[in-house]
């Protein structure tokens, strides 16, 4: 089982704000820390101190830490052109000694898209398909030789598909709680499925749609990484939980909603532990205010030990 920091730092969080999360999540130990990959604010609230880019964020905690699994959850198909991703990717891959993981979706925050003049097409599935393509396709060209992609949104004519990354194959997270395509592009190009925010039993049905859609492309199912991502809150006592749940805006009487992780250290741990039986490998603590490190540490200290390995 491996266990790691979620965050959304368009909410309002500064570089030093993420430096300083990413180091307490390495130092209690976390396996990873992950990011969202948005350009603006969700919500209202202080709009202050504007977006950070995920991966420029990411080259830069790269150098500043040593052990933690470092990636996004999930990097937008529409924010970059495939080709440059897969550079970029590959850079802070070699920045960090090898333990980037690239999470990739179609991308969904129109609003994001029109304030920053962001092509937003309405079908994405085509163009996110493509991008899977050409970003392994780059990766896994021999040093030498050239990578040609002609499809129907992107076109790549003697490419020198470098630099490579550290990695021999980074991981690639893809997820969702679609039924179908979803499922079938984790089958051919995941690493990792990873089905977020929804209850026991649509992780669950989700979890056997994937590895059905392996068992159909003739892959093993058991070398697909399985994860959940959820909503968490954490504390010593009711208190806490109550500070906590109104530092990012929720009221503190309905947290328990039944989906979330929420509670001390035994209480997070069965809901853990319901996760695992499910069949998840890796569990995502989505944590929002990046200012409080002290949930990390209790999180590390407290929570950790307890659960599963």
């Amino acid at each position: 089982m491996e266990y790691c920091t979620f965050t959304e730092p368009q909410q309002g969080f500064t570089y030093g704000d993420q430096l300083a999360f990413a180091q307490a999540t390495e130092r209690v130990g976390f396996d990873g820390f992950f990011r969202s990959d948005h350009y603006m604010r969700m919500g209202p609230g202080d709009p202050l101190p504007g977006p950070t880019d995920a991966w420029t964020t990411l080259a830069g905690l790269a150098r500043e830490t040593s052990r933690i699994r470092l990636g996004t959850l999930v990097s937008s198909a529409t924010h970059r052109l495939p080709a440059l991703l897969a550079i970029q990717v590959a850079q802070v891959d070699e920045m960090s000694g090898g333990r980037v993981e690239l999470g990739l979706g179609t991308g969904w925050f129109a609003e994001e898209h029109r304030a920053y003049g962001i092509p937003f097409p309405e079908r994405r599935f085509g163009p996110f398909e493509e991008q899977l393509q050409i970003v392994t396709g780059l990766w896994s060209t021999p040093i030498g030789e050239t990578f040609d992609f002609a499809g129907e949104h992107y076109t790549l004519a003697g490419a020198p598909a470098l630099p490579k990354p550290v990695q021999e194959r980074v991981p690639i997270i893809i997820g969702g709680a679609g039924p179908k395509r979803t499922p079938e592009l984790a089958a051919r190009f995941a690493t990792e499925f990873n089905i977020g925010f929804q209850p026991e039993e649509k992780i669950a049905d989700r979890f056997a749609n994937v590895r059905a859609a392996c068992e159909r492309a003739g892959r093993d199912p058991g070398t697909l990484k399985l994860s959940v991502a959820l909503p968490t809150l954490a504390g010593a006592d009711e208190g806490d939980l109550r500070r906590r749940a109104e530092a990012i805006g929720k009221n503190p009487d309905e947290v328990r909603n039944g989906v979330d992780i929420v509670g001390g250290p035994e209480e997070i741990a069965e809901k853990v532990q319901r996760l695992v039986d499910l069949g998840a490998d890796r569990v995502y603590f989505q944590l929002m205010d990046m200012r409080d490190v002290g949930q990390v540490e209790f999180l590390g200290t407290e929570v950790l030990p307890l659960l599963p390995r």
